[in-house]
């Protein structure tokens, strides 16, 4: 991910503002029932973010974007409620990371308090994948959870899918 694309996503997120009514009810459609209530538990931010993602996917893949497709848009990041940070606490969990490495997250993550926070958060693509297989989701969309950071060549998701998926979440 390009600091250019994390500075961009910190700006949008000092403003708290969610989707429109009208994206919002477009989501929700969407979504399986169990999906719908991890989707209503993201922030407003992270939901305007994921409207945004699923729209481009939408115009990228015409067709091709079924609505498991748009779910893996909608809920990629979903694994970050696990850590319940906000905006400053998930800038300093990326600096973290950047710095220690996503290899110190699982160390982290057995730790308490704010350390355990940092570490589910730069566990949140992992976590994500768990949390919609629980939610019966369909298994390209808990796939892209767990993979969307990881590199091309270890998605399991179809190529060309995967790459808009990618392409709209870097935008």
């Amino acid at each position: 991910m390009s600091a250019a694309h994390l500075v961009k996503r910190f700006f949008g997120s000092v403003v708290p503002v969610g989707p429109t009514k009208k994206n919002e009810l477009w989501a929700a459609e969407l979504l399986l029932p169990e999906q719908r209530k991890l989707w209503f538990r993201m922030s407003r931010v992270d939901r305007r973010h994921a409207v945004g993602v699923a729209r481009r996917v939408e115009r990228a893949l015409g067709h091709e974007a079924t609505p498991p497709v748009l779910a893996a848009a909608l809920l990629h990041d979903v694994g970050k409620l696990d850590s319940g940070l906000g905006t400053y606490g998930r800038v300093v969990a990326t600096l973290a990371g950047a710095v220690g490495g996503r290899d110190m997250a699982t160390q982290w993550s057995k730790a308490t308090g704010f350390t355990r926070r940092v570490g589910l958060y730069l566990r949140h693509a992992e976590l994500g994948g768990n949390l919609l297989d629980l939610a019966g989701s369909d298994p390209l969309t808990s796939a892209w959870a767990r993979e969307h950071h990881n590199s091309e060549d270890t998605w399991t998701v179809p190529p060309r899918i995967a790459q808009a998926l990618k392409a709209a979440d870097d935008d």
